[in-house]
């Protein structure tokens, strides 16, 4: 089972520096266009406030959103908030989704989460780690795939990896670093096998949807399209 006392730690520390970084920003910067398309900085500093919300629920075994449409209202209506409001969410909110998985709890129980999808609640902490990691990236602020913790970087890729096994529109697909780390994914689509080289932040960034392959070298085929997260 998945250390959750560890991925809690890690979130704490991810944090930590995610509100380092947002708050060297101003009123005027969380305007500003994120990384992500049609998303400013306060979309990505209020789904991050709004996903601890929503992981405390599913941490307390009920929804994690009450639907789709709310979800995304939340965002809208917070995104366009003042930095120091954004920041004091973050802290709150950040907290909070910390002390709920503090609690006693059964950690090997499956919890429910966005559109049915289920899943160890002990892996519920790295999902956390997950959403600041990547959002921080998000953010446009100078901090990179490469700025990733290794650790990190290796999970994630065994994680998405995992996700696109057998997926009927992926080519069986081996990603591998210079130095030897390998992870297999797709292989529900017909078609010549490929290999995948690069570092293994590139190799997240291709997964992830964050980078668009090219600084990847691919030996028999093209780099194959991953559906969207």
């Amino acid at each position: 089972m998945t250390d959750h006392v560890h991925d809690l730690e890690a979130v704490r520390e991810a944090t930590e520096r995610l509100l380092g970084a947002a708050g060297k920003l101003d009123d005027g910067a969380v305007a500003e266009p994120s990384r992500l398309p049609g998303w400013s900085r306060g979309h990505v500093l209020a789904h991050l406030s709004r996903n601890a919300d929503a992981l405390i629920n599913v941490l307390q075994g009920r929804p994690m959103y009450a639907n789709s449409e709310t979800r995304d209202a939340d965002i809208e209506r917070d995104a366009p908030r003042p930095l120091a409001e954004h920041l004091a969410d973050l802290r709150e909110s950040g907290a909070a989704v910390l002390v709920a998985a503090e609690e006693p709890a059964d950690w090997s129980r499956t919890v429910t989460m966005r559109n049915g999808v289920t899943d160890s609640a002990s892996r519920i902490p790295f999902r956390r780690w997950v959403e600041v990691e990547l959002h921080h990236v998000d953010l446009g602020v100078g901090y990179e795939l490469e700025d990733l913790p290794e650790e990190f970087v290796i999970r994630e890729n065994d994680f998405l990896a995992e996700r696109f096994a057998g997926h009927p529109d992926v080519v069986p697909t081996t990603a591998v670093t210079a130095d030897g780390r390998l992870w297999t994914t797709g292989g529900g689509a017909d078609g010549t096998p490929v290999t995948v080289r690069g570092t293994a932040p590139d190799i997240l960034g291709w997964l992830c949807g964050r980078r668009d392959g090219s600084a990847l070298t691919v030996e028999g085929g093209s780099l194959p399209a991953l559906p969207p997260l």
